[in-house]
């Protein structure tokens, strides 16, 4: 089926509808791996980031391969707001660095967020733990 679109609004194939495709995953492991290198091998000479230790937990390519949203914590630490305009600066430095280890002949430009999934599971876990969820999560047995 080459060439059909999907009928899902927003996606542009048939793969797009059912999640990322295997060269994506594989792709974006790899871009991951290379990031967290570099982040633990790099001295970067931006006053925010001297000492600051950032971990890339996820990074999903798009279908294009052209961007490449990396999701980054900071470990123990919550404040990684603080630290994006700083990694936004040094993302054209990091992109060549991806270039030199990478082998693909596109090289994705990156970008960065938060990874809030660890905050969301202690949100939810938080929830669970309320009077009113026990007491609904007790009366099922």
């Amino acid at each position: 089926m080459r060439g059909s679109r999907s009928k899902v609004p927003g996606f542009s194939g048939p793969g797009d509808a059912r999640g990322p495709s295997q060269r994506q995953l594989r792709m974006s492991e790899e871009v991951r791996r290379v990031l967290s290198d570099l982040f633990a091998r790099t001295e970067f000479r931006d006053p925010e980031l001297s000492g600051v230790h950032v971990t890339v937990t996820e990074v999903r390519i798009s279908p294009d391969f052209r961007h490449a949203t990396a999701f980054v914590s900071r470990l123990g630490r919550s404040d990684i707001e603080e630290v994006l305009p700083a990694l936004k600066r040094v993302a054209p430095f990091l992109r060549t660095g991806l270039s030199k280890t990478l082998r693909s002949r596109i090289v994705p430009e990156i970008h960065f967020q938060p990874d809030t999934a660890l905050e969301h599971a202690m949100e939810m876990d938080a929830l669970m733990r309320t009077p009113e969820v026990r007491r609904d999560l007790d009366s099922e047995d």
